[in-house]
């Protein structure tokens, strides 16, 4: 299978503190991965050090055969990397209408901005029934389906989700988890961080486990939910 995405020795410091530690993985194209951890393992700041968010001491970030680890953010958006952050940083003020088209601000192909835009409709219908509505005022898992809909306006060969359950509702994590599955199998690469460990490894083909900002285990999603470590630490009520 061939690699969308290959991170190879990265290592990210915040002033002295070495928060990512020379870790290595890989993204087949068409598969979902997961890294899962504790809180402050480093899943959020590998994401943002992918995204072009947060510069890295050293190492390399593969994208579609080119090094992209100086490339800003920004640029990353119109070559197909999209990002949905953590905590979902939607515009509050914005209708629902206004926010998705944010995320097709780097397109100039109205009818595919349409119809894209008819897309993301078609798969969460709650933002057809609230497009004219004030984003503020949308429910979390609204808003999360909001953050998706508005990453998907971009076209992405290559998704990174952060924390999608995060303060949701167990009805709103079930559906949210489902979208993501259709959004992979309708061609979209995946990587996923999520404190859920559990429901990321039920969907995920691969997963990385990170702890104090190293890989300590890696493998079939379905295998690792079976090993004794992962279960332990992760996976217990």
């Amino acid at each position: 299978m061939e690699n969308i995405l290959s991170v190879k020795d990265l290592n990210v410091y915040y002033g002295v503190i070495h928060a990512i530690k020379n870790i290595s993985f890989h993204v087949g194209r068409g598969e979902i991965v997961t890294l899962i951890g504790a809180n402050g393992a480093g899943k959020t700041t590998t994401l943002q050090t992918i995204s072009g968010l947060i510069p890295a001491k050293s190492g390399e970030v593969i994208y579609e055969d080119s090094d992209i680890l100086k490339v800003p953010g920004f640029k990353l958006v119109s070559r197909g990397l999209a990002h949905v952050p953590e905590g979902r940083r939607v515009f509050a003020d914005l209708s629902v209408y206004q926010n998705l088209m944010l995320g097709a601000y780097t397109r100039s192909d109205k009818e595919g901005v349409e119809k894209d835009l008819h897309m993301v409709y078609e798969r969460f219908p709650r933002l057809l029934e609230r497009r004219e509505q004030r984003t503020g005022t949308l429910s979390g898992g609204e808003q999360q389906m909001l953050a998706m809909g508005r990453a998907l306006m971009s076209k992405p060969r290559l998704l990174l989700m952060d924390e999608p359950s995060m303060g949701l509702s167990p009805i709103y994590v079930n559906e949210i988890f489902e979208i993501i599955k259709k959004i992979n199998a309708d061609g979209v690469t995946i990587l996923l961080v999520e404190q859920n460990a559990k429901k990321a490894l039920s969907i995920a083909d691969r997963a990385y486990v990170l702890e104090t900002g190293k890989i300590v285990l890696e493998g079939n999603a379905r295998e690792l939910m079976e090993d004794p470590k992962v279960k332990s630490a992760y996976l217990s009520e």
